[in-house]
């Protein structure tokens, strides 16, 4: 027989993990009603956004992440491709990227989104991104760079790589490599964001009104200066 002090002993073990189980139950139900909230979020600033049209003349079209959308503005319509020329419209999808997995939100990944986006029928394609992609492997951000390209085959494209926000600073040199180069394996502008210092939000990841302004504004330029774009092609 148990000793009454192994008795006691064995009930508190094991209603300590009790506890911890049901603790830790919670935390998944609770992590994942977090996730689930976040992306109904994103969903529903990524409508608000697409309903937003600036600016006049030639249909532009801009495939991009929460920086498109505006995320932490309180006007989406000033995020910044609201400083592109043209008429703007804005797929957005805060946490989405080129790889299929840099959201956690489903199958909003840019190649998965193009498609239907496409139905503005743009006479440019800018496709701004990256800083999603911080933590996938060169394959993943490879293949949905690929994917993309081929939904976005004819049209006339320009990629913008990412800024050096501070909180991925670290990872932005190899993506930022890894889509130029692929850019130019398609023949399409790359625009190269990295060297801005830029005003930051204070989660060191998402831009004040004025980062939104000073980014659009330089990526308007870099992109005239990489005047006609290309249409995308497939590799030789």
């Amino acid at each position: 027989m148990l000793h009454s002090q192994n008795v006691r002993r064995a009930l508190g073990a094991s209603a300590i993990a009790v506890v911890l189980g049901a603790a830790m139950a919670f935390y998944v139900a609770d992590s994942a009603d977090a996730g689930q909230t976040r992306c109904r979020d994103h969903r529903a600033d990524a409508r608000e956004r697409s309903a937003i049209v600036t600016g006049e003349g030639g249909r532009v079209l801009v495939i991009g992440d929460s920086w498109s959308v505006g995320l932490g503005q309180d006007d989406l319509a000033r995020s910044w491709p609201s400083r592109l020329d043209g008429e703007v419209h804005v797929a957005g999808f805060s946490g989405s990227g080129f790889s299929a997995r840099a959201s956690g939100c489903g199958t909003v990944s840019f190649a998965d989104r193009a498609p239907t986006a496409l139905g503005v029928r743009p006479a440019l394609v800018v496709v701004e991104g990256g800083l999603n992609d911080y933590d996938q492997p060169a394959a993943a951000i490879d293949d949905g760079f690929r994917d993309l390209m081929a939904d976005l085959a004819g049209e006339r494209v320009v990629v913008v790589g990412p800024a050096s926000a501070p909180s991925r600073a670290a990872a932005v040199p190899r993506v930022d490599a890894l889509l130029a180069e692929l850019s130019a394996e398609y023949g399409v502008p790359y625009v190269q964001t990295s060297d801005l210092a830029l005003d930051y939000l204070d989660d060191e990841l998402h831009l004040t009104e004025g980062g939104h302004a000073e980014f659009g504004d330089v990526v308007a330029d870099r992109i005239a200066a990489n005047s006609p774009a290309r249409p995308a092609v497939l590799p030789r």
